[in-house]
């Protein structure tokens, strides 16, 4: 694997004179069961349980999955791990974001992504759902793809069905640069909620 390569990020792609506001629910893609806990698919769960104030979050079963709320940087933010299988999250976020009156523009999709190679991260808003069912779940619940979305590579297979290769832990390879990836993506998306977005990419 070639570590220069690792760990690239493109926090501009898709954020070009885009006002993000401010980010209120952060959704974390993923299925539920510990048969999936360390697959590709579930990486955004991954991710996250790097994140420097995760051990703080005390979740809560409601909304068809498991919630927790946090200040940071001064402002109340929701974290949202749907508790329905991948090809119905939108279910679980829609009924959060309406309780909480949370705006399409004001939600963030952490989620493994194809068309990145594994070790890059990504910001964007909005555009295309790469077949990806969680996202075609969320825009189709929500009525928009207008979301935004962290995007953290896991490559596209060389061969086989993709539908079995995101359901697959890492491969041995990957495995020993893991640890390393998941707590650059979380150092990341801490940058994009006390910064912004357009802060973050600058450092």
């Amino acid at each position: 694997m070639n570590r220069q390569v690792l760990f690239q990020a493109s926090y501009h792609q898709g954020f070009t004179g885009f006002d993000h506001g401010m980010i209120r629910l952060i959704v974390l893609l993923g299925n539920p069961g510990r048969a999936y806990e360390k697959t590709r698919h579930n990486i955004a769960w991954q991710s996250a349980a790097q994140l420097s104030f995760y051990s703080r979050l005390k979740w809560q079963k409601k909304f068809k999955g498991l919630y927790a709320q946090e200040i940071v940087n001064g402002e109340k933010r929701l974290f949202l791990k749907p508790g329905t299988y991948m090809n119905k999250s939108g279910e679980s976020a829609a009924a959060i974001s309406q309780f909480f009156k949370i705006a399409s523009g004001d939600i963030l999709v952490v989620h493994d992504d194809l068309e990145l190679a594994f070790g890059q991260i990504s910001f964007r808003k909005g555009g295309g759902l790469a077949g990806h069912n969680g996202l075609r779940s969320i825009a189709g619940c929500l009525g928009t793809g207008e979301f935004m979305r962290f995007r953290l590579g896991i490559s596209r297979p060389s061969r086989g069905r993709v539908s079995s290769y995101v359901l697959e832990k890492f491969n041995e390879n990957e495995l020993t640069v893991l640890e390393v990836y998941l707590n650059r993506a979380a150092k990341a998306l801490e940058d994009c909620l006390e910064l912004g977005i357009a802060a973050a990419e600058k450092k």
